[in-house]
Parts: structure tokens; sequence; C-alpha cells
């Protein structure tokens, strides 16, 4: 009974912060995950937040939780990945605000002309003018026939630009043959990863070259964006691996790695993680721990209070959203 009122308590009446979570700030054709925001939107809300609620830095949000102090009304902004339009775009509303954020970097992509293999994978099978009729390959447990789908016609790529891959079925053979594939990769080490990805790449043969909005962030643009007083940078491993499928030395390796490539490249102490795809169990948990780990940030969708445990933070998937929009989700969460 006392548990259940202290439950009570905490929920309507004890302080509680909002970390927010973003990856991509940008308008491209297709954004299956949701993970873009319009700059136009990026700034509605940015202004809507600075006139609204305390946006404080996530080093400020992570000691309020160590210290059981939550500051009322309090957000965070926070950036995964580490896409070059987070420089090129969200960088320059961020310093109009005078809006601190945090950008959890995933270093094995920095500098490098290859996107992440998930916006790779989207572009070779959903966006590929044509491809084989089939797909079958026996390094793959994937399998499928795409019979007339192998041509891409306006209409399924029409299809392709509007699905919502978190909330919907896909709408087409080749974007059943995707997520199959994408479910089949997430779970791999980098390596394997890539020798799969060569793979699909000879089968597609597609003719175009990268989109350059899909790629990472310039070692120098990073080392710029550490320089800013606004701005810390986080750890998000090496190569964005679902932490949860492997190993503890491997993950470890994964997250070490990451921080000191990350201190070396900015000069900053490094002492913030996010999970990539929020993904970790009870071997991440005692790693970030053994790390050293200030904080470690989660996917899941609750706010922080006093009671937050510091290595499985919550945070929100901001969408695509003005600010009208924006602020009744705020109020929501």
């Amino acid at each position: 009974m006392r548990a259940q009122l202290r439950h009570l308590y905490t929920k309507l009446f004890e302080p509680r912060a909002a970390v927010l979570m973003y990856h991509r700030i940008a308008a491209p054709s297709s954004d299956i995950w949701e993970i873009a925001v319009s700059p136009a939107n990026f700034e509605q809300q940015l202004a809507f937040l600075k006139k609204k609620y305390q946006v404080i830095s996530l080093q400020e949000m992570a000691d309020s939780v160590a210290n059981k102090k939550i500051r009322r009304n309090s957000v965070a902004l926070t950036f995964d990945d580490g896409y070059v339009d987070n420089y090129l775009q969200a960088k320059p509303l961020l310093e109009k605000y005078e809006l601190p954020a945090t950008f959890f970097i995933s270093s094995g992509n920095i500098g490098q002309e290859t996107p992440f293999w998930w916006d790779e994978l989207e572009q070779l099978i959903l966006f590929t003018q044509q491809l084989p009729a089939t797909f079958r390959l026996g390094q793959f447990q994937s399998q499928a026939d795409l019979k007339d789908e192998n041509y891409l016609t306006e209409d399924l790529r029409l299809k392709h630009t509007s699905w919502r891959a978190c909330d919907e079925a896909p709408p087409t053979s080749r974007a059943q043959l995707y997520y199959s594939l994408w479910q089949e990769l997430k779970p791999l080490s980098h390596a394997v990863q890539q020798e799969k990805m060569q793979l699909i790449r000879e089968w597609a043969n597609p003719s175009g070259e990268t989109l350059p909005e899909l790629k990472s962030m310039s070692l120098a643009q990073l080392q710029e964006l550490g320089r800013n007083h606004l701005f810390e940078i986080g750890a998000h491993t090496v190569s964005h691996p679902a932490l949860a499928f492997h190993e503890a030395p491997y993950q470890k390796r994964e997250l070490a790695e990451n921080r000191e490539f990350l201190r070396q490249a900015t000069g900053q102490g490094v002492d913030l993680v996010a999970y990539p795809y929020g993904n970790y169990n009870t071997d991440t948990l005692a790693t970030v721990a053994s790390l050293q780990f200030k904080a470690a940030f989660t996917t899941e969708e609750r706010t922080i209070n006093t009671q937050a445990h510091p290595h499985r933070l919550g945070r929100f998937q901001v969408k695509n959203l003005p600010a009208q929009e924006f602020s009744q989700a705020l109020s929501r969460w």
C-alpha cells in the first residue's frame, strides 16, 4: 500500500523532466522510420521550447538524476548517430536560439562516404530503378519474388515514400523484402553486416551514387561541434550494433573505442552514452557502469524523475511536427 501511494505521489506531484531525441534535421523524400524533422519545423520547435521550457544540458540532467533534484519543466535535447545535417542544419539553429544539445556519435561512420547500412539498404531495395525479379541468396534467410515490382514505377515509389515502418505493414513486396532484410541484418556484427550488404549491392547493381545527405559528419565538422560551448559529445558505439545481441567483451570494445575516438577528436570528456536502437541488456548495464559513464539513455518513452535509473534514462522521439502539434505532444509526455 505504501509503495502504491509513493508511486501515485511521484506521478502527480514530483517534478519530471524530458529528454528529446532527434536523428536528422532534413526534409528527405523518404523517411520510413520517421526520424527526420524538417529545418522549418525544427526551428518552430526550438522557438517553442525556448519560450515555454527550461532547456538544460544533458550533463545538468544527468547531475539532477544523481542528486535526485529534478528541475521542474526542464528539457534536454539529443541527436543520435552523427548525420551531416546535424552540423549543417541543427547546429546553426541551436546557436541562433542559444540552446544546448548533446550529439551521440557513432564514430565508425565519421568522415566516410558510405551511409549507415539501414539507409543504404532502403535505397537499394525500395528505390533502385530495376532489380532482379527474385531475391534468393544462400547466405540469407530472407527470400522474395518481386514479380512486376522489379521495375520501380511511380506508384511503387509513392507507396514507399509514404510508408511508416514503425506503425504500418509493408505495402509492397519490395518493402516486405526490405523489412525482412532489416530484421536479419540488425542483430549482426558490423563485419558480417558489411559482408551481407556487399552481396545485396552486387545483387541490386544500382546505377546511382550514395545520396550526400545520408552521410555522416566529417572529422573536421565533428571537431568544430565539440569546440562549441553549447554542445556536448556523447558515446554511441563505433559501428552502431544492437548491443544486447552481442557478448559483453564485444559491447565493451564498441563503447570504449568509441569513447576514446571522441575524446581524441574533440578534447571533451565523454561521460554520457546512448544505446543504439535503444537496445541493451544486463551485460550492457554492467559494461557502462564499469566504464564509469555518468548516465546512459534508451529509446524508451518515459519522463525522468528522482527514481530514474542513471543507465536506463528514457527519451522521446521527436517527429516532424510544427509548433502547435509539437506542444500537444510535449503535454502528453
